[in-house]
């Protein structure tokens, strides 16, 4: 199946259809969804519920307290989260450095989506999928992530891209978005959906013949 062959509207109905919606980024403030996406790199979910719990507890889910809180102290807090150290930085950085330009998370709305990109991407261990997963998520700025999840997906309807990991990301996004009604409510649920299928089904060994897709053909 080529790029042109897909019909992504028609497999977001299948998705939504078959699991429901995903309620995803499950969080009670912008704020825990950024700290949330960056926890959230090269671990589970329910490994960066533990650490957002620890900072909940000692009150730290909040912009001031976290750009004053030492970094030794938060790494430690994040640790259920793994790589806390590096993870415990980059939350520092990227804290920091909203702190220090906007008075409130809502003034980053006023950027446009290209310029609030850019802010996030010129700081230190921000890439592109945590970048944009603050800006959906915790932002709602229409912009469509791509994963792992996602490029494995892609690649089970033979839908290839670059070798490069930088302009595989770019690509598969401009699919869907080249593809979907820019919309930040779709790009959200439709996101979640994809995770949804990868996690029960399109695994890296699959279960082709549980998948909904599977089922929808016989």
């Amino acid at each position: 199946m080529s790029k042109k062959d897909i019909d992504l509207l028609k497999n977001y109905e299948i998705l939504y259809n078959f699991f429901g919606p995903q309620g995803w980024w499950p969080a009670d403030s912008p704020l825990e969804v950024i700290v949330g996406a960056v926890l959230t790199q090269n671990t589970s979910w329910q490994n960066v519920e533990k650490a957002i719990e620890n900072l909940k507890r000692e009150r730290l889910l909040d912009l001031t307290a976290l750009v004053n809180v030492e970094q030794d102290k938060l790494a430690m807090l994040i640790k259920p989260s793994g790589y806390y150290n590096i993870k415990a930085k980059r939350l520092k950085n990227l804290i920091t450095e909203i702190y220090k330009n906007f008075q409130d998370l809502e003034d980053i709305k006023k950027l446009s989506m290209e310029d609030a990109r850019n802010f996030l991407l010129k700081i230190n261990g921000i890439g592109c999928e945590t970048a944009d997963s603050i800006l959906l998520y915790a932002l709602g700025y229409p912009v469509f992530v791509i994963d792992a999840y996602t490029l494995r997906w892609l690649g089970r309807f033979d839908i290839k891209f670059s070798d490069s990991k930088r302009d595989s990301y770019h690509q598969s996004q401009a699919l869907f978005m080249k593809n979907l009604p820019i919309d930040s409510k779709l790009f959200n649920e439709y996101h979640a959906l994809i995770v949804r299928l990868g996690k029960e089904f399109c695994k890296k060994v699959p279960s082709c013949h549980e998948c909904p897709f599977y089922i929808r053909a016989l």
